[in-house]
């Protein structure tokens, strides 16, 4: 353990702001009817046709209103549509756990206004070439048509043309169990690239109406929607990929010491803190480090909208004893195995105190000196207008114009508890959304 007698005298600290991407979208409604009536879709479509529409476990930006409105307008053409989760093997791989998930989104049936179908079973469609088989949700598949709706964004394990958003959703969220597990194992000797060749299968072979793509801003709020045709799909994702890169948050800095997270979590990212923001991710598939190459990561809690499940945790290296005790094992162990990323469950050297978990960061960076220390504390991985930063960053500082100091240089404090002092000014960590 570290010696708690020992004098070390740390940077002071001050709070930055960094200007960040922000499009709002005043008029949900008019912006979504707009989307879609834009759609040559009348010549079709049928009266009284069902449509399947695909919805997943991510908390997108205004993900239920965007929904409500596509409902809406569907029948409006006088079709009956119907949502069904499109999640693989979130909701614990249960029906009523994948249900249960929509309703956190506030997407039940009494606020939809039509059914929700949960059920796991599915159908295998056919395969990709040398890759998996391509399984489909039976109750997508009897419906006359299907659409999808997700947010494009980098994925936190792979890099690729295509990475989350609509293609995902068809290849695997539509695919439940046994289709992610299916397309799990494939990818460790394929690799994720085959999402793009499975969605080619699946646009071919399934009646897929439209899809809604989505983008948000570097605030985490809906900066576009936009409806596509199924001709449309692949390559317009390949375009909306590099926009929502670019409209992204990020750490300002290169090249740090220690980053420190006051929380992880699902309900912030799916391997509870995003790998794009943090510059670092192991992996079967591969190990990849980008900015801002941390040589530290101490996270500090687990939120308590995760409901136990830490996965991403041992992408950290230091924790502390509160956020190991607050684990729900099981959770964490089973979204690690199905993710084939058991390495992210793993536990990292954890200590009672902030205080003893940052004293082994700071004997582990190969700094003579704790003052010269490159330091970024952050709320979590989704909260990135307001950093803590060392007094070492602020030639970065003065020479960004995007960033903005706001407070004084004071000390880097911690209470009689031995835990660093809450930053008030940062957002509440409860309002983040995956």
């Amino acid at each position: 353990m570290p010696d708690n007698n020992s004098i070390i005298k740390y940077p002071d600290m001050a709070l930055i702001k960094q200007k960040l991407y922000k499009s709002g979208i005043k008029d949900l409604s008019a912006k979504i009817l707009s989307a879609l009536s834009s759609l040559p879709i009348d010549n079709s479509i049928k009266s009284e046709e069902t449509v399947a529409v695909a919805v997943g476990s991510r908390n997108i930006s205004k993900i239920n209103g965007i929904l409500y409105y596509c409902l809406n307008f569907l029948k409006t053409k006088g079709l009956k549509p119907f949502i069904i989760p499109a999640m693989g093997s979130h909701g614990d791989a249960a029906s009523d756990g994948q249900r249960s998930v929509l309703a956190k989104l506030g997407i039940t049936e009494s606020a939809m206004g039509v059914p929700v179908v949960s059920d796991m079973d599915v159908e295998c469609i056919n395969e990709v070439p040398k890759g998996p088989k391509i399984y489909i949700s039976k109750a997508a598949l009897k419906a006359d048509h299907i659409v999808i709706i997700n947010r494009i964004k980098n994925h936190t394990k792979f890099r690729a043309d295509i990475e989350s958003g609509l293609c995902k959703m068809l290849s695997i969220g539509l695919g439940k169990a046994k289709g992610a597990a299916e397309f799990h194992q494939c990818a460790i000797k394929n690799s994720f690239r085959i999402i793009e060749d499975a969605a080619k299968v699946i646009i071919n072979k399934c009646n897929i109406l439209f899809g809604i793509a989505l983008l948000e801003d570097g605030f985490g709020d809906l900066a576009h929607a936009e409806a596509i045709l199924p001709s449309s799909i692949i390559e317009r994702e390949k375009i909306l990929l590099k926009d929502a890169a670019a409209m992204m948050g990020h750490i300002p800095f290169d090249l740090l010491d220690i980053l420190i997270i006051d929380y992880i979590g699902k309900n912030i990212s799916g391997i509870g803190m995003d790998s794009n923001i943090t510059g670092r991710h192991r992996d079967i598939l591969g190990d990849f480090y980008t900015a801002p190459h941390v040589k530290r990561i101490f996270i500090r809690e687990l939120s308590p909208d995760s409901d136990g499940n830490g996965h991403g945790i041992g992408l950290a290296d230091f924790t502390t004893k509160r956020l190991v005790h607050a684990l729900n094992f099981k959770k964490t162990y089973t979204n690690a195995i199905t993710a084939i990323s058991p390495e992210k469950a793993a536990i990292p050297i954890y200590f009672d105190t902030d205080s003893e978990s940052f004293e082994a960061c700071s004997k582990t960076i190969g700094l003579n000196s704790m003052e010269e220390a490159r330091i970024v504390r952050i709320k979590d991985t989704a909260t990135l207008e307001l950093l803590q930063v060392s007094k070492t960053l602020l030639p970065d500082i003065l020479s960004n114009p995007n960033l903005k100091q706001i407070t004084e240089w004071t000390p880097f404090q911690f209470d009689n508890n031995g835990n660093l002092l809450e930053l008030s000014s940062f957002p509440s960590v409860h309002s983040k959304r995956l």
